[in-house]
């Protein structure tokens, strides 16, 4: 299957999230969305993060756009996470990473000097017609939800 490309329109993909339901690209047809993926429920780089994503919540909201954050974790470590952080958004459980490969986020990682496979810090703004108008890869967290939010200004 190939890659979602910034123009195209997204394939089919079909995910489970804390709001416990099945959700699919046609459901999120029809209005503005962002992918976020990252790597590990509260771990550091992934819980400032999913915060700034808390705080700018209601500007997102305002301009109809749903947050939904990604990671291969349970929906249970996803539960508490949401519920520690007050996360005001659905959170997306992807343990067989096909999310995740459908949007090529694995990638090689180098972690205390051993090679591991893991997400890729990586975020998607897809537009009401499904097609995916931004993506931004290898993100760094600091000022990275403002600049998700100031792109959502052009669709």
């Amino acid at each position: 299957m190939p890659t979602p490309t910034v123009g195209k329109k997204i394939p089919a993909f079909s995910v489970t999230t804390t709001a416990a339901a099945k959700l699919t690209n046609k459901d999120l047809a029809g209005a503005p969305y962002v992918l976020y993926f990252y790597p590990k429920d509260d771990t550091p780089g992934c819980t400032i993060e999913g915060k700034d994503f808390r705080d700018q919540h209601a500007k997102f909201k305002r301009r109809k756009i749903r947050i939904l954050g990604v990671s291969r974790d349970t929906l249970t470590s996803h539960s508490k996470f949401q519920t520690k952080y007050e996360l005001p958004f659905e959170l997306v459980s992807d343990p067989d990473e096909a999310l995740c490969r459908l949007f090529d986020v694995m990638k090689d990682k180098n972690m205390y000097g051993k090679k591991v496979r893991g997400i890729e810090r990586s975020t998607f703004l897809v537009d009401a017609a499904g097609v995916l108008r931004h993506e931004w890869r290898k993100v760094k967290v600091e000022g990275h939800v403002a600049e998700v939010l100031a792109a959502t200004a052009e669709i």
